[in-house]
């Protein structure tokens, strides 16, 4: 038999390839960003605006992206099931995208941004186009085919900066050199960081007809009582999607509303910027869920099952500290990825890294509640992350700004993977290498610590040297601990 595991780094390279790649790609380029508008507030809409979409996308889903996957894998005719998600995903777009734009004007009075309702427009149509290409994406998940996905994904974020840098860099140039071509006709400074919004939706629609064949090598059957069971399904995940976006992104919002408006809106710029830095590893986290969720109820009826489950949640935890350690040590060379003004919320990188980490196990430890169906346990669970998020957000924005936004998603997310844990040992009970875990986990933030002990250092070619011999000492005992069991596994018989 194929070794799972094997495959699973695989399919999580691929989507790497169409994942990792295209958005570290467009995180380099948001960080362009922050040198083309070098003042903070300039750049907090763009940060506002699509924490507001991450919102919208999880109300345009419903859910039901995880029900397709847990139907498809158990059903007969997939086909049906594949036609039935399709079908109430373009309905309830319509609905949905028509609503929103018929009341867009009383919105950007609400949001606070009443010369912006082209911003609102804009946005709720990426939705709408990320909402129609998500049951198509999940299909070529399902099938396995990570190459199609990761080179239309791949093709997305070159086509989105590409518009960016049309915009932002030629027609914006042009128009400062006060040229009467049509380029620069084409910037008109009011409009500023929305292009990004037209960019975003310019390349969305162009994926959607690379998808074209998802949508047309299908029987469009609905069928009533699938989808009410599916729906059943997918409902708490609405819940927990919601809740699991206060914890994302909320952040972001909520600084306009508690700070004063110039404050607000500098902060927000700041901290969204910094925050980039944090997500690299929430980029490997997303490339790592692409592969692992169809990987998880493919294998759920192995014997093996668990065991594997037990592997791969060791080796995830460990690369992630590798993703920490390799950050925080380079951190004085990447801090110049962003302009001056933005650095001063650096300190929030550390914090954001090893919440994003919390977050990665969690994702891993929810498999209990989809592989049994107690879809609601995970929606209980994140809802209390939500509301840690909120309280700490509202108690201490105040007083700390963008700081207790960090800390807030902090314990939002370690509090959110010690329930799971809890909760899963007794409904889906798995032998963790706890013991694996603490043993790497305490030396690379022992290492980090160390490493601030001189972090005053005026020398930065010695503070780097210095990190990375730290750095490097954290690969050696990983190859001296693991080398012979990561042989080991290679050679386990999976099907017994």
């Amino acid at each position: 038999m194929t070794n799972p595991l094997k495959k699973l780094a695989s399919q999580t390279a691929i989507y790497g390839l169409g994942s990792v790649l295209p958005r570290f790609i467009n995180y380099a380029f948001s960080f362009v960003l922050t040198y083309i508008f070098k003042e903070p507030a300039q750049l907090a809409p763009n940060a506002e605006f699509f924490a507001y979409i991450s919102f919208l996308n999880i109300i345009f889903l419903y859910g039901m992206e995880t029900a397709f996957f847990n139907f498809y894998n158990k059903a007969e005719e997939k086909d049906k099931v594949y036609s039935t998600a399709l079908i109430s995903i373009l309905a309830s777009t319509l609905v949905f995208t028509l609503t929103i734009l018929i009341f867009s004007n009383s919105i950007s009075e609400l949001i606070r941004e009443p010369n912006h309702r082209d911003y609102v427009i804009w946005c709720i149509l990426i939705v709408a186009s990320d909402a129609v290409m998500q049951i198509p994406y999940a299909r070529l998940r399902q099938k396995n085919n990570a190459k199609k996905f990761a080179t239309i994904k791949l093709i997305t974020v070159i086509n989105t900066i590409g518009i960016n840098i049309f915009f932002f860099i030629i027609c914006k140039k042009a128009f400062e050199n006060g040229e009467s071509t049509f380029v620069a006709n084409l910037y008109n400074p009011s409009i500023g960081i929305g292009y990004a919004f037209i960019a975003q939706l310019m390349a969305n629609i162009i994926s959607i007809g690379l998808l074209a064949k998802e949508y047309q090598n299908v029987e469009y059957v609905f069928d009533f009582e699938l989808w009410k069971k599916m729906f059943f399904y997918a409902w708490p995940l609405i819940i927990l999607g919601l809740a699991g976006m206060v914890n994302e992104t909320f952040d972001r919002i909520i600084l306009k509303y508690i700070l004063p408006t110039g404050d607000g809106s500098y902060q927000i710029g700041v901290y969204s910027n910094c925050y980039k830095i944090a997500m690299l590893m929430s980029i490997f986290i997303q490339a790592f869920k692409f592969a692992a969720e169809p990987f998880f109820f493919t294998n759920s009826n192995e014997k093996n099952s668990k065991k594997l489950n037990a592997i791969v949640m060791k080796y995830f935890i460990i690369f992630c500290l590798f993703l920490f350690l390799g950050t925080m040590m380079n951190l004085p060379w990447i801090q110049f990825a962003i302009s001056f003004k933005y650095r001063i919320g650096l300190a929030v990188v550390p914090i954001l890294l090893m919440a994003n980490l919390c977050l990665g196990v969690y994702f891993n430890l929810s498999i209990w509640y989809k592989l049994t169906g107690q879809t609601k346990f995970g929606a209980g669970i994140t809802i209390v992350g939500a509301i840690i998020t909120l309280g700490v957000n509202f108690l201490f924005i105040p007083n700390y700004g963008y700081m207790a936004c960090a800390w807030s998603t902090f314990a939002s997310y370690g509090v959110m993977m010690i329930l799971s844990y809890m909760m899963g040992q007794k409904h889906y009970p798995i032998k963790y290498n706890l013991r694996s875990i603490f043993v790497f986990t305490f030396l690379a933030l022992g290492l980090y610590f160390l490493s601030l002990t001189y972090s005053n250092l005026s020398n930065e070619i010695v503070k780097l040297v210095l990190n990375n011999t730290l750095f490097a000492f954290f690969a050696f005992v990983f190859y001296k601990l693991e080398y012979e069991n990561l042989k080991k596994i290679k050679h386990i018989d999976y099907e017994n």
